[in-house]
């Protein structure tokens, strides 16, 4: 099962006290973590093994919708900062859409990714 991580600056710190809260259910499960560069990094320094892409304004949106697109995704988490200006934001909107497409779950705050984090817990 592989996870899709992404997180605007100044969503970075809520993504990683999220995964903090399910560290034990990661470490145990076949989940592989990939995230877009500036994500991956502060994911690895709190303790996650993840496969780190390129950052999201250099193209790691793109390469998870890629991703997503040829159904090599199960989730996105995608922790978007609403009040914030992104000048990647067409890549944003391209990688929610191709979610919408493929039927991949995307949870985009961290009420909606705890619910989907408890679903597939429950199921390991």
């Amino acid at each position: 099962m592989k996870i899709a991580l992404i997180a605007h600056d100044g969503k970075k710190a809520d993504m990683v006290h999220f995964l903090s809260g399910f560290k034990d259910q990661l470490n145990h499960a076949q989940i592989q973590l990939v995230a877009t560069g500036t994500t991956g990094s502060h994911i690895e320094r709190a303790g996650f093994k993840v496969q780190r892409l390129l950052s999201g304004p250099l193209g790691g949106d793109a390469q998870i919708a890629s991703m997503a697109a040829q159904k090599e995704l199960e989730m996105v988490i995608f922790f978007r900062d609403p009040l914030d200006k992104h000048p990647h934001e067409p890549d944003v909107q391209m990688l929610m859409r191709i979610c919408d497409v493929h039927n991949i779950p995307l949870a985009t705050n961290p009420a909606a990714a705890h619910l989907m984090f408890l679903q597939l817990t429950t199921r390991l």
